[in-house]
Order: C-alpha cells, then sequence, then structure tokens
C-alpha cells in the first residue's frame, strides 16, 4: 500500500520501489526499474550490463514540506554498435540528470507563470537550474512530436526581435492558420531564416502561400529563392512606422534649426507688468510630438488644437503629417480601391519636395507589390508582434537571460504547441 502510495505521488511508471528512509530533512526512496535487461540509450538495444555505478540521487516532487530524492545504482550497458554506457532510467529524461522528470515538468511549467527567483526559491533549487530544466523539458517534447508542427504550413509570419542590448537579435517563425510559434533561432539574417527551410521538405514548402514579414530585404530574398509559391506580404504595421519615423525626423531637424536660429532682441529696459514673452517657436515644435505620431481619433483636446495651429503655417511638417495620414488611409481601403490609393499617395510623396517623403516613396514603391497583397489577403504580422511582447514579458519576469537557448526553449513553452504538463494531468 504504501508503494503504490508513493509511486502515485511521485508520478513513477515501471519503477520498482524497494524501499524508504529519512536523511536530515530530506527522504530518500530507493527504487529501480522495472524491466532487468539494460538497453543502450543511444539505439533502444537490450544489452548485457558491463557493471554498476555507485548510488546516485535524482530529485523528485517534494512530498509535503519535505524534499525527496530517488536512490539507484545504475546499471552500464554493453552496446555492440556505441559501446559501454550508462542505461537510462524509466524516471528520469537522462541517466546524466539528476531530476526526475515529473520534477522537471513541475518547474517548467512553473516558469511560465512566475519568475525564476520565486520559483527557484520555491523548488529549492539553484537560480541557474530553472533556464537548464526549461531546456530539457523543451528538448524532450520537440523530440516526441515536435516535428509535426512543420506539417500544414499555408501562412507564416516572420520578424526579429531583440533580447539583449547590444542588437542581440533572435528570429521568430509564426503559423498564423494555428496562432503558434514554429520555430526560433539566435540571431537573424538571411542565413538564419535559411536553418528554418532548410528544416521543411520539398511539400512544405511548396505549400506555402503567403509569408508575412516587416519589408526587411534579406527576408525578401530568401522567400524568392527557397518558396517558389509564396507571396511576400509587407505587414501594414511597418509600412506606417516607416512614415511615422520620417516624420518625427522631419520634426527634430525643424526643432533644432528653430533652436538654432537668433531670436528677435527684445528692447531694453524691464518689462512692464503684464506684458508677454515672445514665444519660442522651437518649444512650440517639440510639444507636436505626440500630436503628430498619434492617430487623430486618439487626440486630446489640447493635442488637437496644437496640431490646428500646425495647420495654419502649412509648413512641410503639416505636408508631412498629412502624407503619414495618406498612407494609413490606403492600408483603411478596400481590395478593390487600395492600388488606386496607394499609387496615388507615391504620386503625392514623390512630388512633396520634402527629401525624408521622397525617399520613403522610392521605399514603398519597392514593396508595392507585397503592401498590396498584404491588404488583399487581410493578413498582417500583428501576431508576430504579439509574439515578440510576450518574449519581452519573459525576459523582464526572468531578469534577463544569460543563456539564449534557455530563453528560446522558454519561448516554445509558451507560444508554441509545447506545453509541460503537470504531474499527474494531462497538458
Amino acid at each position: 500500500m504504501l508503494n503504490s502510495l508513493l509511486k502515485r505521488a511521485l508520478g513513477l511508471e515501471r519503477t520498482v520501489i524497494e524501499g524508504a528512509r529519512i536523511e536530515g530533512d530530506s527522504i530518500i526512496v530507493s527504487v529501480r526499474p522495472r524491466r532487468a535487461a539494460p538497453r543502450c540509450p543511444v539505439c533502444g538495444r537490450r544489452c548485457a550490463a558491463y557493471d554498476r555505478l555507485g548510488p546516485r540521487r535524482w530529485r523528485a516532487p517534494d512530498l509535503g514540506a519535505a524534499r525527496c530524492y530517488l536512490e539507484h545504482a545504475p546499471v552500464r550497458a554493453s552496446c555492440p554498435e556505441h559501446g559501454v554506457r550508462t542505461a537510462p532510467v524509466p524516471w528520469a529524461r537522462c541517466a546524466s540528470s539528476r531530476f526526475a522528470s515529473a520534477f522537471e515538468d513541475w518547474v517548467a511549467w512553473l516558469a511560465l507563470h512566475m519568475c525564476r527567483s520565486a520559483l527557484a526559491e520555491l523548488a529549492r533549487v539553484d537560480w541557474h537550474t530553472v533556464g537548464g530544466t526549461c531546456a530539457r523539458v523543451e528538448a524532450s517534447l520537440e523530440e516526441a512530436d515536435g516535428r509535426g508542427r512543420l506539417d500544414g504550413l499555408r501562412r507564416i509570419g516572420v520578424d526579429e526581435t531583440s533580447y539583449k542590448k547590444g542588437q542581440r537579435y533572435m528570429t521568430v517563425v509564426v503559423d498564423h492558420d494555428r496562432g503558434r510559434v514554429v520555430w526560433a533561432c539566435r540571431g537573424h539574417g538571411k542565413d538564419r531564416l535559411n536553418e528554418f527551410l532548410d528544416l521543411l521538405t520539398d511539400e512544405q514548402r511548396e505549400a506555402i502561400e503567403v509569408v508575412t514579414a516587416d519589408g526587411a530585404r534579406w527576408i525578401a530574398d530568401a522567400v524568392a529563392e527557397r518558396l517558389p509559391r509564396a507571396e511576400l506580404a509587407v505587414d501594414p504595421f511597418h509600412a506606417v512606422s516607416w512614415a511615422t519615423e520620417a516624420l518625427d525626423a522631419l520634426r527634430r531637424e525643424v526643432w533644432n534649426g528653430l533652436r538654432s536660429a537668433p531670436r528677435p532682441r527684445r528692447r531694453g529696459g524691464r518689462p512692464r507688468a503684464g506684458e508677454a514673452a515672445p514665444p519660442d517657436p522651437a518649444a512650440a515644435v517639440k510639444g507636436l510630438r505626440f500630436p503628430l505620431l498619434k492617430n487623430p481619433e486618439d487626440l486630446t483636446g489640447r493635442q488637437a488644437s496644437a496640431l490646428e495651429g500646425l495647420r495654419r503655417t502649412g509648413s512641410a511638417l503639416w505636408r508631412a503629417y498629412l502624407l503619414k495620414e495618406g498612407l494609413r488611409a490606403v492600408f483603411r481601403a478596400g481590395p478593390g480601391e487600395a492600388a488606386d490609393e496607394l499609387d496615388g499617395w507615391l504620386a503625392w510623396a514623390c512630388r512633396s519636395r520634402i527629401p525624408r517623403f521622397v525617399e520613403l516613396s522610392r521605399k514603398v514603391r519597392r514593396k508595392r507589390r507585397g503592401i498590396l497583397r498584404s491588404i488583399e489577403l487581410g493578413v498582417s504580422n500583428a501576431r508576430v508582434e504579439a509574439v515578440n511582447n510576450k518574449i519581452k514579458v519573459a525576459i523582464r519576469q526572468g531578469y534577463g537571460f544569460r543563456n539564449i537557448d534557455n530563453l528560446i526553449a522558454l519561448v516554445m513553452l509558451r507560444c508554441s504547441d509545447l506545453k509541460p504538463a503537470l504531474p499527474g494531468r494531462e497538458a
């Protein structure tokens, strides 16, 4: 009865409990695999026993307030093909691990819902152990059923996100139809995306119809070379962000010009009572940052008044604002009107005599087909940006990650179909 209770409490399968004892504040449970013949950990073949190592302990789920360890003297198997190897045990993912599978699943599940420092204190493990545990759980789930997520890909999104200061990026690929991450890796660029495409079979690459992206050239080049049937759709959010960046850069230029320009000298003597100070045009332009960048429907009354004052000047900054709003209007147009709206905007921008928007019109013209396909298909990189936000939350929650592989494992556990299960429950 006691053995059955311990097996259920510790989540043990294919295991025989030989006894239990108390050592200090810990409970030690002596166990052995149910099968007597050892197997090779590489090929799984039954082999002859070579020798037996000394007793080892694996951390198991706590029993109430007491830490619990599984104790066993593992056998080394003599494989004709792979030589002498330590035979695997059913309660751990690998013989070299010092944690039971049930304990690792519990830690990985909690890592998705709380910060690592609190988890380390709760589980009574080292802070760095949490990341390695998540990596082992993710690798185990990936080996079991991870390849299936690459089947049936039709519409995918590709983007890079920063995970650390110093231009440290990771690349993420998302399946739009199923709403989950299918692949992630360290770095960004054409070579990194080709690593993902190398994982796909010819049939899987031919099945991809749409790739959404931010307009980066390395993504466009990889799609053109490796995905024969796929169309590239440029994300509307990124296209509008090009215009907002150009508008804000122009505002800063105007502000710097006004700030460095000589101001009119007031006449000598003390100012009279009630005499207003001369207006500072540089300060007025500096205060236009948020009114210019916000959507018109989100403006406060004060911000709308500031824009009205800018409209009366008819300056290049006002015309640049209209160009930004004109590009936003293109993405609100229907599929049948988008081409004419975009062509009209391109003609307007290239004749605007605003250098930054003339250059922007050239960039948008190069991406014209991808922008129109995004409107026609009704797809965007919004889901990818949502995943990027989850990655940022995971980084903040963990107070940064020194090991990018552990971060990628956590992203896959959080955002893909690889879901760790709590011991005794289904995923």
